[in-house]
């Protein structure tokens, strides 16, 4: 069981960031509450250096400016912060709290940089710790104070290992050739910024099977997501525990006018009838007045369709990226993503300098494989001209 200090004052969190600021590497995980709540939020900052762990509590005290404090932490070039799967941390804390990023190392990035099967914390503390990390509270409503003593030696455990693995993964990279890549990933991380989080009135549509539904069930599917979110929001609750997708598509197919009909429909509980039966059939009458257009072409983020040529390059391409990515020993999907590929068929590039072009291309992958995705390109369309047509 991980040993941790609990910080629950300002004048705690002080004297912790005073001693992490002598440190040169320091880990950091959060626990949120998004399975919870609608409107969620960082509930707990998970700290560790080589020797201690600590457990902040923001819900205990206060706000950003409360926080304050640990921002020179995270910007300081020379503080190493050490995270595993760093992307939702860093998207929580720079939205709670304003923090920025400098000097990060992400272990689960490392981990599929070297071609590693599996890439989830346990599996690595697993692989070169030889422990069972617990994961007893992965559903946890962290929001919940007080926090119980096994939640907080569940938090704690997620941080103990990772400067001794960052160490481990640092050599292999290091080893492999695949540091520079590494760092260029970390760096990204840092510089990434996502927009304010907006509702999709057209989410419905990314419903499975909503496309394939008539005009007046889209209709009404489109009444009943709004509906859902709109409780969501008075709630402060996920949507999916207001009610399921496969309920509201349901509902949307039979639009029944009754509770009795709609309480025959599998996921509405005798409680949903309840206390949502009549916002229920509100949205599907309304509906019923309001008919569905065309599907707008934005919805669900339209692509260009490829022409034939440009389909052969992409072919090429992927058949590239399988036999590279086996040499490497990477998954496919890493080492060169479909939309990258896509974005480079569409270029049909002459060299390797045209590469830089393309946001969806990294650079360590332009400038170790760039001349390569040309030559094979240059290859394919040369073995098709030769090809006799039939």
């Amino acid at each position: 069981m991980a040993e941790y200090e609990l910080i629950e004052k300002a004048s705690d969190l002080k004297a912790l960031c005073r001693h992490l600021e002598k440190e040169r590497v320091v880990a950091f995980d959060t626990e949120a509450d998004s399975f919870y709540h609608y409107f969620d939020k960082t509930c707990l900052i998970q700290v560790a250096d080589r020797k201690k762990n600590w457990l902040i509590d923001p819900l205990a005290l206060g706000g950003a400016t409360e926080l304050a404090p640990l921002a020179p932490i995270f910007a300081s070039p020379d503080i190493r912060k050490i995270f595993h799967a760093a992307e939702y941390d860093i998207y929580i804390l720079k939205r709670d709290f304003g923090f920025e990023f400098m000097n990060l190392f992400d272990t689960m990035v490392s981990a599929q940089l070297l071609g590693y099967p599996s890439v989830g914390l346990a599996a690595l503390a697993e692989r070169h710790f030889d422990v069972s990390l617990p994961k007893d509270e992965q559903r946890s409503d962290w929001s919940v104070r007080p926090l119980t003593g096994n939640q907080l030696s569940y938090a704690a455990a997620d941080v103990v290992y990772l400067c001794r693995l960052a160490d481990k993964l640092e050599r292999e990279l290091r080893k492999a050739k695949r540091l520079d890549w590494a760092y260029e990933e970390f760096a990204a991380l840092t510089r990434r910024a996502w927009p304010a989080r907006e509702f999709d009135k057209l989410g419905y549509l990314k419903i499975k099977g909503a496309r394939g539904l008539d005009p007046e069930s889209l209709a009404a599917l489109r009444e009943l997501f709004l509906m859902r979110d709109a409780r969501a929001r008075k709630l402060d609750r996920p949507p999916f525990k207001v009610l399921g997708n496969r309920a509201l598509l349901e509902i949307a197919q039979r639009r029944p006018e009754t509770e009795e009909s709609l309480g025959q429909i599998k996921g509405v509980t005798d409680l949903i009838l309840r206390r949502m039966g009549r916002d229920l059939l509100a949205a599907v009458a309304k509906g019923a007045k309001k008919s569905h257009g065309p599907i707008p072409k934005t919805a669900g983020g339209s692509r260009r369709r490829m022409d034939r040529r440009t389909e052969r390059r992409l072919e090429i391409l992927k058949r590239w990226r399988t036999e590279r990515s086996t040499a490497l020993a990477m998954d496919p999907g890493v080492f060169a993503p479909n939309s990258a590929l896509e974005a480079v068929a569409w270029k049909n590039p002459d060299s390797a300098e045209e590469l830089t072009e393309l946001v969806e291309l990294k650079g360590w992958f332009i400038r170790e494989f760039g001349a390569e995705v040309v030559e094979a390109l240059h290859r394919g369309a040369a073995e098709a001209k030769d090809k006799p047509r039939s």
